[in-house]
C-alpha cells in the first residue's frame, strides 16, 4: 500500500490518499487542540497512543458486529482505513452530564443520565458545531431518514459495548462523539475513538482521564491516556 497525496489535515490527524481508491491512511499527529483550535500544543507520544487506542477500540466494536472503516495498523502513528463518504454530523451520547450540556441546560455536573441522552451536531468549526435534529439533517440532505435511524442504532450499540468494556477496567464512559460515512451502499463508523473524542473518568474517584485535562490545564494528558490504555490491557511501545 503506497501513501500518496495529502487529502485532508485536521486538528490532530492527517488523511492521505493511497494507490487504492477505496483506502486511506490516517496519520495521528502529536498535535492537541481545544476550543476550536484556539489552544494548540504538541504532546510527545500522543499520536502513537491515539492510533493504537483507536485500533483496539475499533477491533472490539467490529467483534460486536458494528461496521467500521478500520482496516489495520500500519505503524505506531498510522492506520489504513476504508475511504468513506463522510456524513457531516456528530452523534453524541452522554451517560453522565458534564461539559456543554451542563452550561446549556443548567443541570447538575456529574448527574448520571438514565436513559443516556442522544444529540446530533453539525460538523462546522466556523459555526462551533451547532446542535441539529433529525429534521435539519433530512431537510438539508445531510443524510436520509434511514441513515439517521441507523446512526442512532449503531451509536447506542457502541454505548452498550464500550460502557461495559471501560467499567470492567474501572472507568466510566461519560460521553463521546461518533461520525459515520457511506461505503459501497453501507453505513460505517468512521473517524476515530480515542480519549480525544470521549470523556473517561476513574470509576471510584471520578478523576478525569481524557482531553479535559488539556482543556482545563490539569496537565498529565498523555499520562492519563496511557493509564486508560494500560487498564484496558493494551501494550504500548516504550
Amino acid at each position: 500500500m503506497q501513501k500518496s497525496d495529502e487529502l485532508y489535515r485536521g486538528k490532530a490527524k492527517t488523511v492521505y490518499q493511497t494507490d487504492d481508491p477505496d483506502k486511506l491512511i490516517l496519520h495521528f499527529r502529536n498535535d492537541t487542540s481545544a476550543f476550536d483550535g484556539k489552544k494548540i500544543e504538541q504532546l510527545d507520544r500522543k499520536g502513537m497512543i491515539n492510533n493504537l487506542f483507536n485500533a483496539f477500540i475499533m477491533g472490539k466494536l467490529a467483534d460486536a458486529g458494528i461496521p467500521t472503516h478500520f482496516e489495520k495498523v500500519l505503524s505506531n502513528e498510522e492506520s489504513l482505513v476504508k475511504k468513506l463518504e463522510m456524513i457531516p454530523i456528530e452523534c453524541v451520547v452522554r451517560n453522565i452530564a458534564t461539559g456543554g450540556i451542563v452550561k446549556r441546560l443548567g443541570v447538575q455536573d456529574g448527574l448520571e443520565l438514565d436513559p443516556p441522552t442522544f444529540e446530533f451536531f453539525l460538523k462546522n468549526d466556523e459555526l462551533h458545531d451547532p446542535m441539529v435534529n433529525d429534521y435539519h439533517i433530512q431537510s438539508f440532505n445531510w443524510a436520509t431518514a434511514e441513515e439517521v435511524a441507523t446512526m442512532k442504532e449503531l451509536t447506542f450499540k457502541v454505548n452498550h459495548v464500550l460502557k461495559k468494556l471501560f467499567l470492567d477496567a474501572g472507568l466510566l464512559l461519560v460521553d463521546y462523539k461518533l461520525e459515520f460515512g457511506r461505503f459501497k451502499g453501507g453505513l460505517y463508523l468512521g473517524d476515530e475513538f480515542s480519549p480525544d473524542g470521549c470523556r473517561l473518568w476513574d470509576a471510584k474517584t471520578r478523576e478525569k482521564l481524557d482531553k479535559d485535562r488539556f482543556r482545563q490545564g490539569l496537565g498529565g494528558v498523555v499520562e492519563a491516556y496511557e493509564e486508560v490504555a494500560l487498564r484496558l490491557g493494551m501494550t504500548l511501545p516504550k
